[in-house]
């Protein structure tokens, strides 16, 4: 396969293949799922933030940020960490940023989708009533079908206005954006032109990678829940 390798005078043997290395001035940014969200109740809601679904973390959740900060926490060429407006990715973020010593900035553009009607925890209960409303977003793979959703499109801009701004602040450096599911798969969806849903199985805690160079981008990691046991 074709690598960003520089050319290379030949040697006896040939021309031999080489590890992927990132091209000069690429950002290397690790997307990082928040930890398991406190279950939602039938007929309560959680708390919103600007429309937002904002619940915590459960004690499972904890402790899968505390495994990814013991994971990632030995890179030492993370230049950044970023979170979003909703605290499930600040608690996810916070064992990382204290063994580093790298205060979290916030990309509000990288928050999860809007849900609309069902913000506020409806969805899981849809989900598992398997409520034809929710069986029809699957099939048809859009979440933009439930009542008053953010449309596919605005989301996917603003994903990129908010990837643009860090890659902008961390050319030629690793990154870490602790964010959401859906997020995730509508990045790597866009990334190498697949269907976000496609995408949609991240797990909570995981970590998948993008090399972005300027309109290339290159996946090189998704759902790596090797720290999870």
């Amino acid at each position: 396969m074709p690598t960003d390798q520089p050319n290379e005078a030949p040697n006896p043997e040939g021309f031999r293949q080489h590890r992927y290395r990132p091209p000069s001035g690429a950002t290397r940014l690790l997307l990082v799922r928040h930890g398991e969200s406190e279950p939602a109740v039938r007929g309560q809601r959680f708390p919103l933030v600007d429309g937002h679904a904002d619940p915590a973390l459960h004690p499972d959740g904890r402790a899968q940020a505390q495994r990814v900060g013991e994971r990632l926490g030995v890179e030492s060429d993370i230049a950044g960490i970023w979170v979003t407006t909703l605290r499930r990715t600040h608690q996810t973020a916070a064992p990382l940023a204290k063994r580093l010593g790298i205060e979290p900035q916030v990309a509000a553009d990288l928050r999860e989708v809007h849900l609309g009607d069902w913000e506020g925890g409806e969805l899981r209960w849809r989900a598992a009533d398997r409520d034809p409303l929710y069986l029809q977003v699957i099939e048809q793979r859009r979440w933009d079908i439930i009542p008053g959703a953010e449309p596919r499109a605005d989301f996917a801009a603003r994903l990129r206005r908010g990837v643009a701004m860090i890659t902008t602040a961390h050319r030629g450096e690793t990154v870490v954006a602790v964010v959401h599911g859906g997020v995730i798969g509508q990045l790597l969806g866009d990334a190498v032109g697949a269907d976000p849903f496609a995408f949609s199985g991240a797990d909570n805690a995981s970590i998948s990678e993008l090399i972005i160079d300027g309109d290339r981008q290159v996946l090189r990691r998704f759902n790596d829940t090797a720290h999870l046991g």
